[in-house]
């Protein structure tokens, strides 16, 4: 089930907003893991198990490392069992196939024949969970976070529907204490609503609409320079509107229930070098890669030649968090590249000097280039797309880029660089903003009938 489909939005969320809400609140945990597990298991049931699976493991590791240290021990063992068990499910699930693939295409190289291993099916929203369930035992083991008292709330945090398919990946300790004590506000539920309907628009309108650029261009084997140009934008642009209407919808379900979920995307186009960037884009992802891979790794306290690996290794791993194939590990090199070379030269981007209006373009552009790899569906199409930015093929067709498309395209380079937040005007609600919303939304959802059905991006991964 995803938020952009009539199913969720005229069936599952009235139906559960009025269970939630006329229901006792001590149950209020079982409620929503119910709902959420109904809301994962609308396209495969049997996923419901191997999340149920992961949360029993992870409660049970979790409290067995408290045990451990109330008698003085690290409780170490137990916090290994519960990376083993995380780490072998994604790692199976996620890159089985893209290993059995690799290794086919090598041994043709040599006459051996390949191996006959039945394709994997990567579960929706694996890579989210995981890390969540992760954070928790890992923030136990650091004494950092208490541990968890009752299993219905363990359960509400790991399926909570809002944000358990794209995220933002939110920490056991940011929402420990709400899950015990939470406050419902007419004043939050209509912040939340607020947040909703503005991802909703910036899904719907912009990042659907955009798609229909992107998408053509990139199945292309060739295109003039132009439209190569125009489809990169397209896309860059749709990824962030489409990622970041997703987080605003999650956060918005998530003060309709009471939750404060962190903010996930801080404006990142508008940032003056790459380091800047990775503090705005996708900043729960980010921020759990710095904390739990690049800070365990030496992070910066070893040295500048160790530093830079570390800033290597994380951002490679980061790629391959996103997906299992070689486009992905270029894709994080290139940020790696890019951040250990700005920490090379002063912890500041090489165009710091120009004014600020032209560090945040160079930066675009720059950001824009990486996007190539991540959208590219093999080696070779991610080459060629390369090579139809830098000269392009004239021959190569046309897009068809309606004045539709070159509105929109104006409209999201417009917003993206707009000095506020989708939360930052929720919270304050102006007048303005709230009455040219509304009508925004109905169109959206008027859209959403005779379109078909698009699901986030984030999804696949």
């Amino acid at each position: 089930m995803v938020f952009s489909s009539g199913v969720f939005l005229y069936l599952f969320l009235p139906v559960f907003l009025a269970a939630y809400y006329a229901l006792p609140r001590r149950a209020s945990s079982l409620v929503i893991a119910f709902a959420s597990y109904i809301f994962y298991g609308w396209w495969r049931p049997d996923f419901v198990g191997l999340m149920l699976f992961s949360t029993v493991v992870d409660f049970f590791c979790g409290r067995r490392i408290v045990a451990a240290q109330e008698r003085g021990e690290r409780g170490k063992t137990w916090l290994l069992v519960s990376m083993a068990v995380n780490l072998g499910l994604l790692g199976y699930f996620k890159y089985a196939n893209f290993g059995v693939d690799s290794f086919n295409a090598i041994a043709a190289n040599f006459g051996v024949g390949p191996l006959d291993w039945p394709k994997v099916v990567l579960p929706v929203g694996i890579s989210f969970y995981t890390f969540q369930t992760m954070s928790y035992t890992i923030d136990v083991y650091r004494r950092e976070a208490t541990v968890v008292d009752r299993f219905s709330d363990f359960m509400c945090y790991v399926a909570l529907f809002p944000q358990l398919v794209a995220g933002p990946i939110v920490r056991y300790s940011t929402v420990a204490e709400q899950l015990r004590h939470r406050s419902h506000t007419f004043a939050k539920f209509y912040q939340g609503v607020l947040c909703f309907q503005s991802g909703f628009v910036r899904k719907i309108l912009i990042a659907d609409t955009l798609g229909q650029v992107a998408d053509p261009a990139f199945a292309t084997e060739a295109l003039p320079l132009v439209d190569a140009w125009t489809g990169l934008l397209a896309y860059t642009l749709q990824i962030y509107f489409d990622f970041s209407g997703y987080s605003d919808m999650a956060i918005g379900l998530g003060l309709m229930l009471g939750f404060r979920f962190p903010v996930n995307f801080n404006g990142p186009y508008r940032s003056t070098s790459i380091t800047d960037f990775w503090r705005r884009w996708h900043i729960s992802l980010s921020s759990w890669l710095r904390d739990y891979l690049y800070v365990p790794l030496g992070g910066n306290r070893k040295g500048n030649l160790r530093t830079y690996v570390n800033l290597m290794a994380t951002m490679l791993l980061g790629g391959l968090w996103h997906g299992a194939a070689w486009t992905f590990v270029i894709w994080g090199a290139y940020q790696g590249i890019w951040l250990a070379a700005e920490r090379a030269f002063g912890k500041r981007a090489f165009w710091f000097a120009l004014p600020q209006p032209l560090q945040i373009l160079a930066t675009f552009v720059v950001a824009m280039f990486g996007w190539v790899p991540f959208r590219a569906s093999s080696l070779d199409g991610c080459l060629t797309y390369l090579g139809s930015l830098f000269g392009g093929s004239p021959e190569g067709p046309l897009l068809e880029i309606l004045p539709l498309h070159v509105g929109v395209l104006a409209i999201g380079m417009l917003v993206a660089w707009l000095p506020f937040t989708t939360q930052r005007l929720a919270s304050r609600a102006p007048l303005t903003w709230v009455v040219v919303l509304q009508p925004l939304f109905l169109v959206a959802l008027l859209q959403l009938q005779y379109q078909d059905h698009v699901p986030f991006l984030y999804y696949q991964f």
